[in-house]
Formats: structure tokens, sequence, C-alpha cells
């Protein structure tokens, strides 16, 4: 184990479960947790399959009463799994907190087109909190157009003086946001990495600045990067070197890693560009070619 960064951005470089037993209890305001699926995914050369369901479950148990105990009296929990071992995390979670949504993240369009079947286009999330009469939500920094007011400019008149529906609202538990894909600005090698702005909402909702962030299955560090940009502290866990190395450069933690310098890795459409900018760079405007 391994701890990097500094007082306010940590990554710990271990296994999950060890790195979260290191952890004061009643310790961290805000928990994301984006854990393998289960699903046979390749992470940098690790499939992440195990043997059965229930011994992926069981190790799933563990972490997740882990995350429970780190949790502060007011803390919040955002937890993702697939679809079909949701249910489990729900039935086990719904026993210690308080599940108060379940989220579905809802994007554009299946990676591999299913042809004999219905493709899946979402992922659940619970969002649970240690004491439903303590906890923090900033409704007012997460709130959305609402289309009934702000474009239909209907009118309420149940109202004793009619009134025009409000034009912004709290998001639903159906959250529209586009996966990520390879020619954003914000894409990572890491084959499920989640989005900026499906981060923020969360942060934004369950933390205030100074807060403490965990997130136990880090990747790429986006609840790191993202925590950092809204001025909450953050501990992200990482078991990988290359996803290290992301969480490291991203967060401007260190600039090289095992001797390696830490650069974003070059995108074949980007050196292409670089490519085609140098070839251009031989020519005079009117077609000339520029001796060396």
């Amino acid at each position: 184990m391994e701890i990097l960064g500094n007082d306010n951005h940590k990554i710990i470089y271990a296994d999950a479960l060890d790195a979260l037993r290191t952890l004061p209890d009643n310790s961290v305001d805000l928990i994301f947790a984006d854990p393998p699926y289960n699903i046979g995914k390749n992470f940098n050369g690790k499939i992440e399959k195990w043997d059965t369901e229930e011994s992926y479950l069981e190790w799933c148990y563990e972490w997740l009463d882990l995350c429970v105990q780190k949790l502060k009296p007011n803390g919040s929990f955002y937890v993702m799994t697939a679809t079909q071992f949701m249910p489990y995390f729900d039935i086990h979670l719904r026993k210690k907190l308080t599940i108060l949504s379940r989220i579905v993240w809802s994007y554009d369009s299946s990676g591999v087109q299913a042809k004999k079947h219905y493709g899946s286009m979402y992922e659940p999330i619970l969002f649970c909190v240690k004491d439903k009469n303590n906890y923090t939500f900033n409704t007012n920094d997460i709130l959305v157009e609402a289309k009934t007011g702000a474009k239909r400019k209907l009118i309420d008149y149940r109202k004793a003086v009619p009134t025009v529906y409000n034009s912004e609202k709290v998001p639903g538990n159906v959250w529209e946001f586009s996966r990520v894909r390879y020619r954003m600005d914000e894409y990572e090698n890491h084959p499920t990495q989640k989005p900026i702005s499906l981060l923020e909402r969360i942060i934004k909702a369950s933390s205030n600045e100074g807060d403490l962030v965990l997130d136990p299955f880090s990747g790429t560090f986006t609840t790191c990067y993202v925590a950092k940009e809204l001025n909450r502290n953050s501990i992200g866990i990482e078991l990988q070197d290359e996803y290290v190395k992301i969480g490291l450069r991203r967060l401007q933690l260190a600039e090289e890693f095992k001797g390696e310098k830490l650069e974003k890795e070059v995108r074949t459409f980007e050196t292409e560009k670089i490519a085609t900018q140098q070839n251009l760079t031989l020519f005079e405007p009117n077609g000339t070619y520029i001796h060396s």
C-alpha cells in the first residue's frame, strides 16, 4: 500500500478492501462507488469476472459495509453496479441506510447493439444516507430547467392567484448524460469512465466546500477531479498502475510515477491531425515546397 498526493487530495495505491480498512470510521462526507460489475470487462489486461455470482456479491457486501462504517453520521452514499446485481445491493443497504432515490442514468446509445434482445441503455444508481433527517442536499446547486414553466409558460390555476409554473426544478430520478466517447476532451483510456457531468451533480448536491469525498474504485479519478474543481477534498483508491498514473496527472499531484513522465495518451485522430499539420508546414501557401 502506498499513499500518494497531499493532505487535500490523496491517492491510495492499494486494494480497495485493504485501503478502506485503514480509513477512520465516521470520517467521510460523501462516497461515490462504481465497482467492477462482474460482466467480463477488460481493465488494462485484467478481466473482472468472479468465479460465481455468489463470490462477487460476498466481496461487494464486504466493501459496502466498510463504506457504511467510514461514512459520517450525516453522510451520503451513491453506489452503482450492473442492473442484475442492483437488487441485491438494494436489499443489503436498506438494512443499514435509508435509500432516498433509485436513480436511472440514461445514456444515448448502447455500446454493443443487441440483435436478439433489448440493449441496455441505462445504469442504476442508489442514493443513500445514514440519517434521513440530517444530510446534505444543496437543492439550488443542481436545479434544471422545468419545461412546463420555462418553455410552455403554462399557468397553475389551482392557486388562489394563477401563477406561471416554476422555470427550474430539482432533477427527477432519470438522469440523461452522454457516456464518455473517444473523441471527447475528458476521455481517458478506461472501459467504464463516468462523465464529469454525472459527478458534478452528485458532488454539488451531496457535499459542501471543504468536505471529504471518497471513491473506492477510482479508475480515471473523475470523482476526485470534480471534487478538486469544486473545492472539496478527496481520497481515491486504485489498484492498477495505469489508472493511478491517470489520477496523479488529472489531479496534478505529480509529473512522474515510477520514473515515467505522466502525459495524456495521444489518440489516433490527434496523431493524424499532428501529422497533417506537420506536413502542411513543409509548403508555402502557394504550394511551393519549403527546403530544409
